[in-house]
């Protein structure tokens, strides 16, 4: 009755430090058909008040070939955490046919002995979480050769001192709070840019238009994810909030990744038009940006317990990692063009100027993808459970960071400072021309 747990404990393992946990809601989940020996449901920060009510119907256990009828209490749900996954590993790598269920180091909620017998066959129980740490909830079929169906309906909470319900991991209760200071934030940026440009509208140019529209969708963004969060925290339910989440993040990622190509092609502040290979770049990352935001509702709103969570991940991770090495091209080629038209044109002092300007921003872009991409994740997987809000926190406000400095650069004023003339300016800028290749 061997069982492969080794690969699905390391792979739910990893998996489990990729993202950000998944928001525990009240979730009803129907699984059909299902022969996986391990079922990831949910991944929980609890506090020493902490809940965990598991409801089945319709269960029913089909075999998929002559074997006998197995038994009942070889199926289950359990809780496990990071710190005992190890001792699990032991256990089933000593002994292959080693059920999971009979491990020492979790904490077993029921199995399917504990069933009403047929024709309902369902379970109902809230089971009280004491001991403070994060927990993931499996579903184990230690039953080789048969398939499960069933409905589960979870409900994971912590209690407040008051005894109210909080519906969001002990890592995560502080975010709609985070999301709503980050949303005045923006909106505090979005009013301001939108009177440096009213002042300064001789100046303005389509770009900054759109860098107003990334402003306003990047607020609307925040809101409804404060909002989701809020009520995923008092209900257990987002009431809808997470619809709109998803739209407005569609729209912030498309808006974001075109601006920074648009920018780092010179459009609207070098030439009023793109060439073509700068059109191609914008007809892949648009639809990339499409994909992983598909990716992200599936991850987000579905769940681990789906066969298919482990591809949308994949999906998601890779489309990510494209779409930032596509708008990076832009803007090494508005550099190589640059150098290029510096050594004809005899403007050098602009030429200098526009180089500085656009070898910073390159800096500045890479900086914020490796920071968002690595250094956050990074903070993700070594932060204590209770402080997987730090993590958001550091992206938001890198993200903040970068937006100012980017929103600075390419502000509209009347004399930018980097395209004005001076024969000074313009002998040293030769020199420097000259003596510096401007490499990235």
């Amino acid at each position: 009755m061997s069982r492969p747990y080794i690969p699905f404990l390391i792979l739910f393992s990893t998996l489990l430090l990729l993202l950000s946990p998944s928001t525990a809601e009240i979730k009803s989940l129907t699984i059909t058909s299902d022969t996986r020996s391990m079922i990831l449901f949910e991944k929980f920060g609890f506090t020493h008040k902490g809940h965990v009510t598991i409801s089945v119907s319709s269960v029913s256990v089909a075999l998929l070939s002559s074997s006998s009828q197995p038994e009942s209490s070889h199926l289950g749900f359990f809780l496990l955490n990071e710190e005992t996954l190890l001792q699990v590993l032991i256990e089933i790598q000593q002994n292959p046919s080693f059920c999971v269920l009979n491990s020492h180091y979790i904490f077993r909620l029921f199995t399917f002995r504990d069933l009403s017998p047929p024709p309902s066959a369902s379970f109902n129980r809230s089971y009280p979480v004491s001991s403070p740490n994060e927990y993931s909830l499996f579903f184990a079929n230690c039953a080789p050769q048969t398939s499960v169906s069933m409905v589960v309906r979870t409900e994971i909470f912590n209690l407040d001192s008051d005894g109210s319900k909080d519906y969001l991991s002990a890592g995560q209760t502080q975010l709609p709070s985070i999301f709503f200071l980050f949303f005045l934030a923006y909106l505090t940026f979005f009013i301001f840019w939108v009177y440096t440009s009213y002042t300064n509208k001789h100046s303005v140019h389509r770009i900054h238009l759109l860098m107003a529209v990334l402003l306003l969708m990047k607020a609307f963004n925040l809101i409804c994810a404060a909002e989701d969060k809020h009520f995923v925290k008092v209900t257990g339910l987002p009431h809808g909030w997470d619809v709109l989440f998803y739209i407005f993040q569609f729209i912030r990622g498309v808006v974001l990744f075109t601006v920074i190509v648009l920018i780092g092609t010179g459009w609207s502040f070098l030439k009023p038009f793109l060439q073509d290979r700068e059109k191609k770049v914008l007809m892949i990352v648009i639809p990339l940006q499409v994909l992983a935001n598909l990716a992200s509702v599936v991850i987000g709103e579905t769940g681990p317990f789906i066969k298919d969570w482990v591809t949308w991940n994949q999906v998601f991770l890779l489309v990510d990692i494209i779409c930032c090495c596509a708008i990076i091209f832009p803007i090494v080629w508005s550099i190589r063009s640059l150098r290029e038209t510096s050594k004809t044109d005899g403007k050098a002092s602009r030429n200098l100027a526009k180089l500085t300007l656009f070898r910073q921003f390159y800096i500045v872009v890479i900086g914020y993808l490796y920071f968002t991409r690595i250094v956050v994740f990074a903070l993700r997987t070594i932060a204590a459970y209770k402080y997987q809000w730090v993590s958001n926190a550091a992206e938001e406000t890198a993200s903040l960071v970068f937006y100012i400095v980017m929103f600075y650069m390419f502000r509209p004023v009347e004399k930018n400072e980097y395209f004005v003339l001076d024969e000074e300016e313009e002998e040293a800028a030769e020199i420097a021309l000259r003596d510096e290749e401007f490499e990235l």
